[in-house]
């Protein structure tokens, strides 16, 4: 094992103890020296592992003393509970819900809590511009000419060579660029399946996957799902007989924002691929870490092509560009099919121009800074809901990603929270816009992709008010 890989995964095991309570606040972690000759390391290495915790505001250095677990916010707060779904496939959608929430989306009158994008302060827009206008002095006709198939070569290329990050090794044949990772997921679908298949996904789950998959006569089976680690893995294998695929985020989802880890991703690979079952990997999150190390995803093990990765920039650099991308695997010809009938080619300028975003660097600059505010948004956050929310409030503690998912007592329905929010100019997304069943009516998801300010924790206090009146 590389010293990168090994020094991540040393780190990953502290975090974990730290985030499940095996070490609370204020416990002494091992010295740098106790740390090599408990994992034969260099010092070098024990270093790193302690400079990536305290990059995760995990832990707190002490000159003479050494490192302890840090005392942050969201340890205060306890943890949503494990969700307990139904094991069988239900359709009752919550459309009214979903459609009032997002017809906000836009609204500059309104605190968007709701929806699941970085703000535009936080992105990088006169750059982007100035990529805009040379993609069309380079492009062959000046961009109006339909791009392959498989979309911008530059693109493809760009986001292969990335992969390698997270033990991908992609080639840029390897990739089909589409209209957003939404664009990318229904593909898959189309492909794979056919109404009266059934599909396992998380619980709670991303409110548009369940849309598509409804609209596409999916039975859609939800999946007990833990704040921290995911899906539960057993759950999984007793659905096995009776799926026929499987969607997962197994990188920051929202709005639960944990991070699978690498032996359960690997655990599952094998489980659905020995199964012949196809698993849709949405990576859409993967690059809003927190730490210092990009996580690794399904498709790092896949071995048989079984997975299909799906991501976009929407969720780190423009949500309205709609530039994404999947990795098929061996089901390519499929998509390639379904691409060619559904939107013969991309959109040449904008992804020539994420392209050479990419290529020059300036992607990783932003993304440093836009994973530090984000980090930030959420302890802040956190500590806001600790100070104006009803005891009793529980919180997720996303290990990156742009959601936090707040769950209340059961006497307050987030349905009427919502009623009273809006008037005050505040939307949220009620939790049970996040299933097709009668559960999470007792929770919300907030976004942290606004630039923090004393007027966003004036509305956390609003809306802390509002919970406590209900």
């Amino acid at each position: 094992m590389s010293k990168d890989f090994l020094y991540n995964d040393i780190a990953n095991g502290i975090a974990s103890q730290i985030r499940i309570g095996i070490l609370k606040t204020g416990d002494r972690l091992p010295s740098v020296r106790m740390l090599c000759k408990n994992h034969n390391i260099g010092m070098n290495t024990a270093k790193r592992v302690f400079l990536e915790l305290e990059a995760q505001s995990l832990i707190d250095s002490k000159p003479q003393s050494g490192y302890f677990v840090a005392q942050l916010p969201h340890f205060k707060l306890p943890l949503p509970e494990i969700s307990q779904p139904l094991s069988l496939a239900k359709d009752n959608e919550p459309d009214e819900l979903i459609s009032r929430v997002y017809a906000n989306m836009g609204n500059d009158e309104l605190t968007l809590f709701s929806i699941s994008a970085p703000s535009g302060s936080l992105l990088p827009l006169a750059k982007l511009k100035k990529e805009i206008v040379q993609a069309t002095r380079e492009l062959k006709e000046g961009g109006t000419a339909y791009e392959p198939l498989q979309g911008n070569i530059k693109l493809r290329r760009m986001i292969a060579m990335r992969s390698l990050a997270w033990g991908g090794n992609l080639q840029e044949n390897d990739l089909i660029t589409t209209n957003g990772a939404m664009n990318a997921v229904s593909l898959c679908l189309m492909a794979l399946g056919k109404p009266g298949d059934t599909i396992a996904i998380e619980s709670p789950c991303y409110p548009g996957t369940l849309q598509l998959a409804i609209s596409l006569g999916f039975k859609v089976l939800e999946l007990p799902t833990h704040p921290i680690t995911g899906v539960a893995i057993e759950a999984l294998k007793e659905a096995i007989p009776k799926i026929d695929l499987c969607l997962l985020v197994p990188n920051f989802n929202t709005p639960l924002g944990y991070c699978m880890p690498d032996e359960r991703k690997e655990e599952i690979v094998k489980l659905l691929a020995q199964h012949r079952i196809p698993l849709i990997e949405d990576d859409i999150y993967g690059d809003l870490y927190f730490g210092t190390q990009r996580p690794k995803c399904c498709k790092s093990f896949d071995k048989e092509g079984n997975v299909l990765w799906c991501s976009s920039v929407s969720k780190t650099l423009a949500p309205g560009y709609r530039v994404g991308w999947v990795a098929p695997g061996k089901y390519k010809d499929k998509l390639l099919k379904l691409k060619l009938i559904h939107s013969i080619s991309s959109a040449a300028i904008i992804q020539e121009s994420v392209a050479s975003f990419l290529k020059t660097g300036k992607y990783e600059n932003h993304l440093r800074q836009l994973r530090r505010t984000l980090q930030e948004n959420y302890q802040n956050y956190v500590s806001a809901i600790a100070e104006y929310f009803p005891e009793g409030t529980k919180t997720s503690r996303p290990q990156g990603g742009l959601t936090l998912w707040v769950e209340f007592s059961k006497a307050i329905d987030t349905k009427k929270l919502y009623d009273l929010a809006i008037k005050q100019k505040i939307s949220i997304a009620p939790g049970r816009m996040f299933t097709l069943q009668d559960q999470f009516e007792n929770c919300m998801r907030l976004c942290i992709g606004l630039p923090w300010s004393e007027e966003i924790r004036f509305k956390l206090k609003q809306l802390g008010s509002l919970a406590k009146m209900l």
